[in-house]
């Protein structure tokens, strides 16, 4: 039995390890990262939201709670992560929000046009990064109200 299953509620899709470190340590710090799994590109989050490869064995109705997704990620972006997800029945209620350095009007425009639910710039600053994070995993995980 795998130890995922049914219990992840943040896949978190980052290629920067110093993101990823940061964005972990602010939801531990909350409790709030008791059930996370971490995908390093575009390829393994997909693999494990469509429970494929490496993740064959996961069943793709146990949805994430949210979905906390990178822009520029190597082999697939996150823009394709995001339409794959969005364009497919089975996927495309589970919340995504788009955490990335990128302040491009295109792909602020993009994500929201092909559903994104929330995009977010990442603050430069540390303390200002673990707020955003902390923020983002209660609203996320304690105060929306997830689809059926």
């Amino acid at each position: 039995m795998s130890s995922y299953n049914n219990e992840v509620e943040i896949l978190l899709v980052e290629d920067n390890p110093n993101d990823a470190e940061l964005t972990m340590r602010s939801l531990k710090k909350n409790n709030l990262a008791n059930r996370v799994v971490h995908a390093t590109d575009g390829v393994e989050a997909l693999e494990f939201i469509f429970a494929k490869g490496a993740h064959s064995e996961r069943k793709i109705e146990d949805k994430p709670k949210v979905v906390i997704l990178d822009l520029k990620l190597p082999r697939v972006d996150g823009i394709e992560v995001l339409q794959e997800m969005k364009s497919d029945p089975r996927t495309k209620k589970i919340p995504i929000v788009v955490l990335t350095s990128s302040q491009e009007d295109h792909d602020l425009d993009k994500c929201y046009e092909l559903g994104v639910n929330s995009y977010i710039v990442k603050p430069v600053d540390f303390e200002k990064f673990t707020a955003a994070i902390k923020d983002l995993g209660l609203y996320w995980l304690v105060l929306n109200q997830a689809p059926l």
